[in-house]
């Protein structure tokens, strides 16, 4: 299984030792003229061997240096497995840079969170996958159980895959990852009223609906909507099923999109996610916010707001109209 690189805690031993001292080759100026070297980071490297190859390579002047910085930044725990074009001689901090860079990650899949499995289908295309390996590779792949569809276990993240990577092992690696995420697992192994499967898609929505900093609030609103059999209305089941993103404005005619999707004509949850969660908003779903909301609505960019009256609401929703009218979401 694909496994980002993981750090080690840094014991006390580190701490006390000449770690904070470590030799580091100063910060300067890259040049085109400047030597690199192609790295391959393996599946389930550690902070400390990460550090080491760097090291060997020659692109830090001591392990440590990198290291220190590792358990320092917590950036470093995003640097994906796979090849990493990097210089030779420079400081530790701008090591971690180019491992972060993706134009010096060759054979690079980004999956952004909340994208649709479509659209993570087409970056398949552009490495270089034909449609036919796309579509066994997605009959192939093997799901947690109880899953009968990828969408939502696609975990948003860079991959960098060696060459002859297969398109059922690029797809794999993506649902490994997932399932080796704490939130993920913390997903997988949910035994309340929710089903795992339905926790994702609760997570999938509320990626879609809300800004990060709302996620939990979103979250509350669905279990809330759901506990009293109310419709869940999301604009962006809809937009899921027609395949628009930017549209903030819902037409009356795309609410009556016939389609087990479309909460606006369904009761409950659609059949699968709407798309891959980040680890952000299925934290959200897994432990929403204590309210007692059934409303929300952004009425300006950064302005959502959140009540259990449903007069409220609609006095909102003329405000965002109006505010929608003056250009306020352009």
């Amino acid at each position: 299984a694909l496994v980002f690189v993981v750090l080690l805690s840094l014991s006390l031993y580190m701490v006390r030792s000449n770690v904070a001292t470590a030799p580091d080759f100063p910060t300067r100026v890259i040049t085109s003229n400047d030597p690199e070297i192609l790295i391959d980071i393996a599946s389930g490297m550690t902070g400390s061997e990460l550090a080491a190859l760097l090291f060997e390579k020659k692109v830090i002047e001591s392990s440590s240096s990198y290291f220190r910085l590792a358990v320092a930044d917590k950036r470093s725990a995003k640097v994906s497995p796979g090849a990493h074009r990097l210089t030779l001689k420079i400081s530790a901090s701008q090591a971690l840079e180019q491992l972060l860079d993706p134009v010096r990650i060759p054979n690079l899949i980004k999956v952004i969170e909340g994208a649709w499995k479509s659209e993570i289908i087409r970056s398949l295309r552009a490495y270089g996958f034909n449609d036919k390996e796309i579509t066994s590779a997605f009959r192939a792949v093997i799901l947690p159980a109880r899953f009968k569809s990828a969408e939502g276990l696609l975990f948003p993240a860079q991959y960098s895959f060696p060459n002859g990577t297969s398109a059922t092992a690029a797809v794999q690696a993506m649902v490994d990852r997932f399932s080796s995420e704490r939130v993920g697992k913390e997903i997988l192994n949910a035994t309340g009223k929710y089903s795992p499967a339905q926790l994702l898609t609760i997570a999938s929505i509320v990626q879609s609906e809300g800004d990060t900093k709302d996620f939990d609030k979103v979250a509350r609103v669905i279990f809330n909507r759901l506990k009293i059999s109310m419709p869940l209305q999301m604009d962006s089941t809809v937009h899921y099923i027609k395949r628009v993103r930017g549209e903030i404005f819902l037409s009356k005619l795309s609410t009556l999109i016939n389609s087990p999707y479309n909460t606006y004509k369904n009761y409950g949850l659609p059949p699968t996610p709407i798309g891959n969660p980040g680890v952000d908003a299925m934290s959200g779903a897994l432990n929403p916010a204590p309210g007692d909301w059934l409303y929300f609505i952004t009425v300006a960019p950064g302005d959502t707001r959140f009540t259990a009256s449903n007069d409220e609401f609609v006095a909102w929703k003329s405000l965002y109209q109006k505010n929608r009218k003056a250009g306020a979401f352009k």
